[in-house]
């Protein structure tokens, strides 16, 4: 029986940690159907202030994290707060308990902003990880040592396992179901729960949500001009060039405050505003193109599948607001 433990941090998302009992328990259940061992232990584990307010959770009884015997895998649900920063502070204590795990062994596994946590362990420096995709700048930023995958819906680096936002759990838990208990219950999973077991992406779900809660003005009137100019202008050095800093310096500044550059910033502007023509309206997509700020088509097409994670017209036929 192997014994997985899931991390009730503060500020955790019920849905979250909803979706990791129910399918554990959903596969615990099967294999008693099949007359077979139960293959998961579940343990949920918390801090200590977690647990001197409460000594049970969801009709499991909490184990202390600091006291809790070696996991097969820890995992680590999304976060209910926007603010990551101030979540990482109400959870630190929680760090040195689940690097002691992994060194004795366990695996690691967060959902979603929950790779946060797992970053400020310091194990993902130099892996691969992913997270929500309208969480990943915040997370490049703070994290520039971990190799993100943000269009990825699950990843794993050893025994370190991410996924991506909201369904993309279900992902990470197939994947699991798949490595600890074989192909055929992960299918009876996978059915039980409508998980499309082929996807493997989750960019398209993404919405460009640029970083504007700063004090910066020179980054912030390159914003501005960006925004409002992206579909004239030929080059980002027309739009930047009345901004009275070298070239040099803004883009250091720029990048430093968004985590992108001023030209990955006019290009996801304009990927941003083409998705929106594509959604809701019925524009011929060379208008589209063109009012995106495009001249070549060709050009455009390559550019959106890149960002996108799939074409114009898969992308149109997927979100048309008919």
């Amino acid at each position: 029986m192997k014994r997985i433990g899931l991390l009730l941090s503060k500020d955790y998302k019920l849905l979250s940690v909803a979706a990791v009992l129910e399918v554990f328990e959903t596969v615990n259940k099967f294999s008693v159907a099949d007359q077979k061992d139960i293959p998961f232990d579940i343990y949920l584990l918390a801090g200590d202030e977690t647990i001197a307010h409460t000594k049970e959770a969801l009709g499991y009884q909490l184990t202390p994290l600091k006291d809790a015997p070696l996991m097969q895998i820890i995992l680590i649900p999304a976060f209910t707060s926007e603010n990551m920063m101030a979540s990482l502070l109400a959870n630190q204590q929680c760090i040195p308990h689940l690097v002691a795990q992994y060194q004795k062994g366990a695996c690691l596994g967060s959902f979603c902003t929950g790779a946060f946590l797992l970053g400020a362990s310091g194990l993902l420096n130099g892996k691969i990880a992913t997270t929500h995709v309208d969480a990943s700048n915040g997370f490049a930023q703070a994290f520039p040592e971990v190799n993100l995958k943000a269009d990825k819906t699950v990843t794993q680096d050893g025994r370190l396992y991410t996924s991506g936002g909201a369904t993309s759990s279900f992902h990470l838990l197939l994947h699991l179901v798949h490595e600890y208990c074989g192909k055929e219950m992960a299918i009876r999973i996978a059915k039980v729960f409508a998980i499309d077991m082929d996807r493997d992406k989750q960019s398209y779900f993404s919405t460009f949500q640029p970083s504007k809660d700063h004090n910066d003005e020179l980054v912030a009137i390159a914003q501005r001009k960006i925004e409002q100019n992206y579909h004239d202008a030929a080059t980002i050095e027309e739009l930047i060039k009345d901004i009275p800093s070298s070239r040099r310096n803004m883009v250091r500044r720029f990048k430093h405050i968004t985590g992108i550059t001023p030209i990955e910033y006019l290009q996801q502007t304009r990927i941003e505003a083409a998705k929106k023509l594509l959604e809701k309206t019925s524009q011929q997509m060379n208008e589209i193109i063109y009012s995106s700020g495009y001249n070549d088509p060709k050009a455009f097409r390559k550019i959106f599948k890149k960002t996108v994670g799939m074409t114009p017209t898969q992308y149109r036929e997927k979100f048309q607001v008919r």
